[in-house]
């Protein structure tokens, strides 16, 4: 059984648990084609490396982020969403 440390209940079996992808950054305005606006909701980067994904706990309804590695698919750490807007 894979566990998932989620920030507010604790280590939860995974199943428990919905990923939201990666956490993007903020639209750029000047995507005013159709050709650009689809590439930028569709096309997904496929590349090794840390990624800050959106996680949910589904039974509690709790956001929070992940830090995991795409090419292991090892979780590095889990933390509240406010940790990642304090930093920014």
């Amino acid at each position: 059984m894979k566990l998932l440390t989620c920030p507010m209940n604790g280590p939860r079996n995974i199943d428990e648990f919905q990923s939201f992808g990666p956490v993007r950054a903020r639209l750029d305005p000047d995507l005013t084609a159709d050709a650009d606006w689809s590439r930028h909701l569709f096309r997904a980067e496929n590349r090794k490396g840390i990624v800050v994904e959106w996680w949910r706990h589904v039974p509690s309804n709790y956001f929070f982020l992940a830090e995991r590695d795409l090419a292991s698919n090892e979780i590095i750490r889990t933390f509240d969403a406010s940790e990642q807007r304090d930093r920014a």
